[in-house]
């Protein structure tokens, strides 16, 4: 009777390993926990004014363990400036875009892009800051050109289907596309403050963001349409109720000042 006791004491989990298990996952919440304060801490003062001392606070932490973690305050924002990056690369995954459709496929990706800079303003903020460093932290990323490999692959994919249905025209690199829409949805947002005050006009209201995104959606599909020709690309786009009326030209100081 003694051996079947002794076989099931040997089977029983030992212990350690779930004192272990607990021990990781409490070193895993720790982190994630740093690294959403930082997110904040970081938009909220910039890179210079992102103390340790402020996230750690945040965090509910010791700044001992920033170190332990990310081994430097560098060290912590670039792991933000990664996860900002992860995130939207797995948003932008979970699209359901059918490369078949390429009208309606890249028309979606559009309204995603321009959406997810509205919705997600400490993202353009992070990037600003960043871009105020020269990129020098997010040059030291491993892992940054993975998340951009994602989205130049879909919009290769969207581009060489509809140049094989006759719909799209050849030539048009998927980079080149992607850095015009990136462009139209991150400058919109990042300077939507300055540009109310300077073109007088509610740049973040309901209709002014649609009419936007149908302006952008609209100068994409003229970009890579296999049949437009000059005169579809020379007329005006129409005038939307919300935007100021411009002063008359007689209103206008002349050079002469006259």
């Amino acid at each position: 009777m003694a051996e079947p006791k002794a076989a099931a004491r040997r089977s029983a989990p030992k212990p350690a390993t779930r004192r272990t298990g607990v021990r990781e996952a409490a070193a895993q919440a720790t982190r994630e926990s740093i690294l959403r304060a930082a997110t904040k801490v970081f938009a909220k003062y910039g890179y210079d004014g992102g103390s340790v001392e402020k996230i750690s606070k945040a965090a509910k932490s010791y700044d001992r363990m920033i170190y332990y973690y990310f081994g430097s305050k560098e060290g912590l924002f670039i792991a933000v400036l990664e996860g900002i990056y992860r995130r939207m690369d797995d948003a932008e995954a979970a699209l359901d875009l059918d490369a078949t459709r390429p009208v309606e496929s890249l028309t979606a990706l559009i309204r995603f892009v321009l959406g997810y800079y509205r919705k997600n303003p400490e993202f353009v903020t992070l990037l600003n800051t960043e871009n105020l460093h020269k990129g020098r932290h997010i040059a030291k990323s491993l892992r940054a050109r993975e998340y951009s490999s994602r989205a130049i692959s879909i919009i290769s994919e969207i581009v060489a289907a509809g140049v094989a249905q006759g719909l799209f025209r050849e030539g048009v690199a998927p980079r080149d596309l992607y850095l015009l829409i990136a462009s139209t949805g991150y400058f919109y947002t990042s300077n939507r403050h300055t540009l109310t005050a300077f073109l007088g006009e509610p740049l973040e209201s309901t209709e002014a963001v649609a009419h936007w995104e149908d302006f952008v959606i609209e100068t994409v599909l003229r970009t890579v349409d296999a049949g437009a020709s000059d005169e579809d690309t020379t007329q005006p786009h129409e005038v939307k109720k919300w935007q100021k009326s411009q002063p008359a030209p007689s209103r206008a100081r002349s050079s002469s000042g006259t």
